[in-house]
C-alpha cells in the first residue's frame, strides 16, 4: 500500500524572506519527513498590516530563495485570491489538489495561544495537523498546556535553532543602505538590490 504524501504548508508575509524562514522550513522538512513543502506568501492579511513589498515581488523572492530545493514550492494561492487571506481556504485548496495527502500547517509557538480566534480554526484542524515551532525562551510547560487547550491531538511540536533575524530588520537595513547579505539568501539579496535600484520595491 502506498503511503500518503506528506506535505507541509508554511505561510507568512515573507516581506522579505530571510534565513530564519529557511531554517524553520529545513527543520519541518527533516523532522516531519516531508515529500513537499509549500511556501504561501500572504495576499491580503486578515489580522495584520499589509506587507511593504508587493505580492508579486514576495512570490519572486520566495521562488529564488528555495530554488535549490526541488521539492519546495511557492504557491500563489493567497496572492491571486481576492479578499482577505485565510489559512482555512488555502489549506482547503491544497488538500483538494492533493487528495489523500497528510497535511501540516507550520506555525510559530507564539501564535498558538491565539489560534482559536483565527478564521474557521475547526476547519484548519480538520484539514491539517499543526507543526508548531518552539525556540529558545519558550516555556515548554505552558506551551504543552496551550496545545491541550487549543488543538489536542493535532499538534506536532518541533524545536528549531533560533536565528536572530527578522523581515523588519532586513527592511530597516535596506532603508539605511546597510548590507543584507548573510541575512537573506543570495538570490533574494540580488533581487532586492535590482528592484530597489530601480525604485520599484512596492
Amino acid at each position: 500500500m502506498t503511503e500518503p504524501r506528506r506535505i507541509a504548508v508554511l505561510g507568512g508575509r515573507f516581506d522579505p524572506p530571510h534565513l530564519g524562514h529557511l531554517m524553520i522550513a529545513q527543520e519541518a522538512w527533516w523532522r516531519l519527513e516531508l515529500d513537499e513543502l509549500v511556501f504561501v506568501p500572504v495576499g491580503t492579511p486578515a489580522d495584520r498590516p499589509a506587507p511593504q513589498f508587493s505580492g508579486e515581488l514576495r512570490a519572486a523572492m520566495v521562488t529564488v530563495a528555495i530554488a535549490d530545493h526541488p521539492d519546495w514550492t511557492c504557491s500563489r494561492a493567497e496572492i491571486d485570491r481576492p479578499g482577505p487571506s485565510y489559512t482555512a481556504d488555502t489549506l482547503g485548496e491544497i488538500a483538494a489538489e492533493n487528495p489523500g495527502a497528510q497535511l501540516w500547517f507550520v506555525m510559530g509557538a507564539d501564535r498558538l495561544a491565539g489560534f482559536s480566534s483565527w478564521h474557521d480554526p475547526a476547519r484548519i484542524l480538520s484539514l491539517a495537523r499543526l507543526a508548531v515551532i518552539s525556540r529558545g525562551g519558550i516555556d515548554q510547560t505552558a506551551l504543552i498546556q496551550t496545545v491541550q487547550e487549543v488543538a489536542p491531538g493535532r499538534v506536532d511540536l518541533l524545536e528549531a535553532p533560533e536565528v536572530d533575524v527578522s523581515s523588519t530588520m532586513v527592511r530597516d537595513r535596506l532603508a539605511t543602505g546597510a548590507p543584507v547579505e548573510y541575512l537573506v539568501p543570495d538570490g533574494v539579496a540580488r533581487l532586492l538590490a535590482n528592484v530597489l535600484g530601480n525604485s520599484s520595491a512596492t
